[in-house]
């Protein structure tokens, strides 16, 4: 998202009315968050008394930005479509941090700006517009896996998972839905590109926000992102911290994967059975159940209600999602994550099936898997652990 709204916003000040898509057309160049008339990134340092900062764009160009009296100074809110609501600020106002424009002639190798003008996102009011748009979304979000899709009347029908089992729910697509997909190797929900209809597959996951009907069965979207994700779990067999990879053996396939670890992979920490308690207990229904900190199988609340509080305190009721649950645990950092470890992964379909780029990481998911697992009937083989993961858990689309 940082690179996103900041792009749309400076292209409606220049002249040139730049996008993040013609960046890259007019210009040609290997980042397009650098051009020949300014650069965009986060401020890494800031020298006050030789008048310089040094910005970092996402695709990780570092370059010199250098201030002079004539520079002008402008804070920007995200969101904003014009310098109409910019306020003068000076030099003095800019952190490490902030997201800033520095629009100038770039030198020929591109790594020196000098700064006709500094256009600033402070990092407070970026984080501001992340947690709100993230709120919006947990709270008129919905969040499953395509099971069928109708071309004639755009309607896609999703696999919605609660701890009270799974629901059903028909979601219509009209013209002016704003549809956006996941690139293969993607991670981040701001780089999700324009989409339509024609591009869902059956199995794809899907979030979406808009307003569910009053029985819960059909649901108006405003905004829907897509994607084809693998869902993997596995024993991890070793990991190097320095490179960001981590190698498991896969639980079904019995297979060996290299998951790779980006800066903007989130991975968190599943509490073991023992601990639940910390969490609010799992397993402990409006109708009574299973004792406290022990999960249902199956991911059926006993009693037909989710279990009482949960990570983070959510809402109480039927309604519940899994997904929201994970997404309220604790984030740790790959130096958290143990060798003999058991972990779930979510990644997009890319070009080699043997090396998987994360978007999100569940550590400790034995206890997890367990509570995904259907119960074995009578003479019955005990399932494969990772047998949960095809039941409708979907975590691969995260938040803004």
């Amino acid at each position: 998202m940082r690179a996103f709204f900041f792009a749309v916003a400076i292209g409606l000040i220049t002249a040139q009315s730049l996008t993040a898509s013609n960046i890259a057309t007019n210009y040609q160049t290997p980042d397009p968050n650098v051009t020949a008339k300014g650069a965009i990134g986060e401020v890494k340092g800031i020298d006050a008394a030789a008048k310089q900062l040094t910005i970092k764009t996402d695709a990780g160009s570092v370059l010199t930005v250098s201030l002079s009296e004539k520079t002008v100074y402008k804070r920007l809110a995200p969101g904003e479509q014009s310098l109409a609501g910019a306020t003068d600020i000076s030099l003095s106002d800019v952190s490490e941090g902030d997201r800033v424009w520095a629009r100038g002639n770039v030198a020929e190798d591109r790594k020196s700006v000098p700064a006709a003008m500094l256009v600033v996102m402070t990092k407070g009011d970026i984080a501001k517009k992340q947690e709100a748009e993230r709120a919006e979304w947990r709270r008129r979000g919905i969040l499953g896996v395509i099971t069928t899709l109708k071309p004639d009347s755009k309607e896609i029908t999703i696999q919605h998972r609660t701890l009270a089992g799974t629901q059903t729910v028909v979601i219509p697509v009209s013209d002016t839905t704003e549809m956006r997909r996941y690139a293969p190797d993607s991670i981040k929900f701001s780089d999700a590109k324009p989409s339509a209809f024609s591009e869902l597959k059956v199995g794809d996951q899907l979030r979406a926000l808009g307003d569910k009907s009053e029985d819960g069965l059909r649901f108006t979207p405003q905004k829907v992102v897509t994607g084809s994700f693998r869902t993997v779990a596995g024993v991890v067999t070793a990991i190097d911290a320095a490179t960001g990879e981590i190698k498991i053996n896969e639980l079904e396939k019995k297979k060996p994967l290299t998951i790779v670890i980006k800066r903007d992979a989130v991975l968190r920490k599943f509490p073991a059975a023992g601990e639940m308690g910390a969490f609010g207990g799992f397993g402990r229904g409006s109708g009574g159940g299973a004792p406290q900190g022990q999960p249902p199988q199956g991911g059926q609340a006993q009693g037909g209600g989710r279990p009482q509080g949960g990570p983070g305190g959510g809402p109480r009721g039927g309604n519940f999602n899994i997904n929201d649950m994970l997404e309220r645990l604790p984030t740790i950092s790959i130096a958290d994550v143990k060798v003999g470890d058991t972990i779930i992964v979510s990644s997009t379909e890319g070009v080699d099936p043997s090396r998987l780029t994360a978007i999100a990481l569940v550590s400790g998911a034995d206890t997890l898997l367990t509570m995904l697992a259907p119960r074995p009937q009578p003479g019955q083989a005990t399932p494969n652990p990772s047998a949960g993961l095809g039941s409708g858990i979907s975590f691969g689309i995260g938040l803004p």
